[in-house]
């Protein structure tokens, strides 16, 4: 199960490596694509802004990676909860503000990776 959430880690964390990558340097080819629902001209004028964005999904994948790689399991569990929480806090605020489809693929795969990494955590206490 220890092994599953940290692929699970290591995949949200690649998922915000594309979205930094696609809000620093795809803003205006791909996003009006992916944003259907906003207008065209928007993308133009908010690439600054969403570069900006993309810097901070750089940072969640960069602490999703920390977690990845520390090898003290109670600091792994801190650090990955700890960055796995501000995932889905993302996700939250993005269904709610944007649109559902937007804020799923963050909020799903960091819930399910919590629930494991709490359950790995339980499981080890009680060992």
């Amino acid at each position: 199960m220890k092994t599953t959430a940290l692929i699970l880690l290591a995949l949200i964390a690649a998922l915000h490596l594309y979205i930094a990558w696609f809000e620093i340097f795809a803003w205006t080819s791909r996003g009006p694509a992916v944003f259907d629902m906003l207008p065209q001209d928007l993308f133009a004028q908010t690439t600054q802004l969403a570069a900006n964005q993309g810097v901070y999904n750089a940072f969640l994948a960069v602490g999703l990676i920390w977690a990845v790689l520390i090898r003290d399991e109670d600091w792994q569990f801190r650090i990955a909860t700890c960055f796995l929480l501000f995932v889905a806090v993302a996700g939250m605020a993005a269904a709610v503000t944007l649109d559902i489809r937007s804020g799923l693929p963050q909020l799903l795969p960091a819930g399910v990776a919590l629930v494991l990494f709490l359950l790995v955590r339980r499981r080890d206490r009680s060992s």
